[in-house]
Parts: structure tokens; sequence; C-alpha cells
């Protein structure tokens, strides 16, 4: 027998009986429950529902004696539900007994220890990877087909600039399988990232407001995985690499005219130049008009310099990452105001750049608009943050750009 859900609604429904079905439910959550039970402290339209469902008379007591088998059989007769547990759980969901419960975590932990792939078995060992598939997957058996997809997906990572759609096409016969939000790019992505930047470049994000897809483009990026290429290139100015790719023989052109260029995600990630960096100053700033400036002003004698545009997105990223392991000195600057300060203590601490005239000594004895709140310090400079706090007002890049002229020209 199904549930009558007008009259069972009437009967045990709403938020005024919501303890007393939250009582009887513990009940079934136990390993052996007694078949009869007493109820203590009840309201008075607790009291009443019982009485109601029983055909018993109206009374004052707090307490009540019930059976299990009387409530199921009361039910039943009145054809309201087969049985209390069928009852409650039209009303709130459904119920496990503790056997059940057990055997639901046992068949969890035999599916996180089947699991092959060492990312993502690493993963599944800790509460928090096995929550996380919880919540992705709601059920062992949907668990096990998205562990499978999880693992197909994570063989070919990492790759070297492929199209996240072709990846998921290729690992599980879907282009759209691994879009942004879906449960199975949370799982990969979560197993595959190992490195202990991340939190910090998580919190970078997350305090500018980045999009979720900037975020999730970061990330795969990180990967070798390219989400839409073509976003947000990176801008550069006289950077060498050996002339034996692509890129390489665009920064040579580029480098003769003195122009700026811009390096695609795609282009970075395929086929990554071999930078001539190793022991040199990279200059880093974080607007593009400091990279107009220089190549208006200096041409082909200025210094390397790119730009972060803001906080480094995908391409930005993997270029600081090529170059820094190449072993290029970068040196940063950007906006005297708290954004800027964040976007340095980021671009400092992952990238390993020293700071480039963005200190105390290089704000003090300026002026500029009203800074705002929401005060940040500095991790290369601790008295950065109380200069700035006591003058009040921000700095942009372009206010200074005849000073980083001078060591760009040097």
């Amino acid at each position: 027998m199904s549930a009558d859900a007008a009259r069972l609604q009437s009967l045990l429904g709403g938020a005024e009986l919501a303890q007393l079905r939250q009582r009887l439910r513990a009940r079934f959550r136990r390993a052996a429950p007694a078949e009869s039970f007493t109820l203590t402290a009840l309201t008075a339209a607790e009291r009443h529902a019982l009485e109601g469902l029983l055909g018993r008379s109206a009374s004052s007591a707090g307490s009540m004696r019930l059976s299990q088998q009387v409530l199921d059989q009361a039910l039943a007769r009145a054809g309201i539900a087969a049985d209390l547990r069928t009852a409650l759980e039209a009303l709130d969901g459904p119920l496990e007994s503790h056997a059940e419960r057990a055997q639901r975590a046992l068949a969890w932990t035999e599916l996180a220890q089947r699991t092959m792939e060492p990312r993502l078995l690493s993963l599944l060992q800790t509460p928090a990877g096995l929550g996380l598939l919880k919540r992705l997957a709601g059920k062992p058996d949907s668990a096990a087909a998205m562990i499978n997809a999880a693992t197909q997906v994570l063989e070919r990572l990492p790759a070297q600039g492929m199209p996240l759609a072709q990846l998921a096409a290729v690992a599980v016969h879907d282009a759209h399988a691994l879009d942004a939000g879906g449960g199975l790019a949370a799982l990969v992505l979560r197993a595959a990232e190992t490195t202990d930047l991340l939190p910090e470049e998580a919190a970078a994000d997350a305090s500018l407001r980045s999009s979720e897809d900037t975020r999730s483009r970061n990330r795969w990026a990180r990967l070798g995985i390219v989400v839409n290429e073509f976003a947000s290139p990176v801008l550069c100015l006289n950077l060498e690499a050996d002339t034996d790719s692509v890129g390489g023989r665009m920064l040579a052109s580029a480098r003769d005219a003195g122009e700026p260029l811009h390096l695609s995600l795609s282009l970075l990630l395929r086929e990554p130049p071999r930078w001539r960096v190793s022991g040199r100053s990279v200059y880093v700033c974080e607007n593009p008009a400091i990279v107009a400036i220089a190549a208006r002003q200096l041409g082909k004698a200025s210094a390397a310099l790119i730009c972060t545009d803001g906080m480094p997105s995908a391409a930005q990223r993997t270029l600081l990452d090529q170059l820094s392991a190449a072993g290029a000195l970068l040196r940063y600057h950007g906006d005297f105001d708290w954004p800027g300060i964040t976007i340095g203590n980021f671009v400092m601490r992952r990238f390993g750049a020293r700071p480039w005239r963005f200190a105390a000594a290089d704000y003090r004895g300026r002026s500029g608009k009203p800074l705002g709140s929401g005060a940040v310090a500095a991790s290369w400079d601790q008295e950065l943050v109380v200069a700035m706090s006591s003058a009040g007002y921000r700095l942009h890049e372009e206010a200074v750009a005849e000073l980083l002229l001078e060591d760009l020209a040097a």
C-alpha cells in the first residue's frame, strides 16, 4: 500500500509535528528497536495527533506508551500507509536502519579500496575525499561509474595543450563530461592537484572575486589542459627563446621590432618555447599600459617585461611557471592598493618573484585617490601596509611609469 499523501500530511505532517516525526524516525536507525516504547515530554499537538491516529481518548498526560505493531496496524486500517516507516518516509524521505547504514558504509569503503588510479586512491583514502565523492555521486552505484570515468581521465593527465572537450571525448566519449560545475570535473581536479600552493592560489582568486570559469580554466591549465584557449592571452615584450618553435620565432620577430606580443595559452602548453632567461631579470607588471609605455619609449631596448593583467589567469600563470622553471629572476610591480597587494602576495610566493619598486619607500611621498578599506599586509614588506593605511591613498602603476622605465632601460 502506498501512502495517502493528503491524509498523511493532515495527520502527521507540518512543522508543528516535525520533532515528533524525528523521534519516531530515530527508532528505525537503531540496531534493534524495542517493539514497545514510551514517548515523553509530548506537546499538546503531538499528543493530539497520536490520540487521533490510535483512537484514544483525549488526555493531558505528557507521556504516552506506544507499540510499533499497533501504530503500523492503525495506519494500515485507516488506509493512510502500510506502516509507520512508510508514512515517515513519505513525509520526510528515506530511512536507513543501523544495518543498512553499516552496509552502505562498507560499500563506500570497498569502493575506495578497489580504486586503482594512484591519485584518486590517495584522495579517496581521506575523509574529505571520500566525502566529496559521496556528495558528488550520492550512491555507491553511481560512484563506481564516476570513479571509472575519473580514472580514464586521470590516466591522460598531465597533457600538453589538449582542449578540455577533446580530453572528455577521448576519455569518456562525451565532450561535455568535464564541463565546469559537473561532478566528474570536480573529482578529477581534486585528485590531480597535489601542489601545496593551491590553497593560497584559491584564496587569492576568491579574494579578487575571480569567476568560476576563470578558476576552472586556471586549474585545468596546471594540468596541461586548455579551456577556451584564446581567452586572456599573456602580453609580453622582448622575451627571448630559442627559435626552434613557433613561439620562439614569434618572439624573435616581435623582439626585433620592439613590439609587444600576445602569447595564447594554447601555444604555451602545446609547444612550450625553450626560454633563454636563466639568470636574467624578467620584469612583471600588473597593468597592460606599462607594457605599452615601455614599447613606445624603449622599444627593443627594453628589458624583458610581461603583464599579469590583474590577478594572473591561466596563460599568465603558465608563462610565469615556465620562466621560473627556466631560471628567470622575476621582479614584480603592481598597483599600490589592496587588490594590488593581494596580487603581489600571490605572485611573490607562487612564482618566487622579488619586489620591483614595490615597497613602502616607493610609496611614500606621493598622492592619489582615497584607498578604501580592506587592508592587506604585503608578504615582502611589513611596513607597506602601515604606510598605506596611514597615508590613505592608492597609487596606480601608471603613476610611477617613468621610474619603472629607468629599470627597464638599464
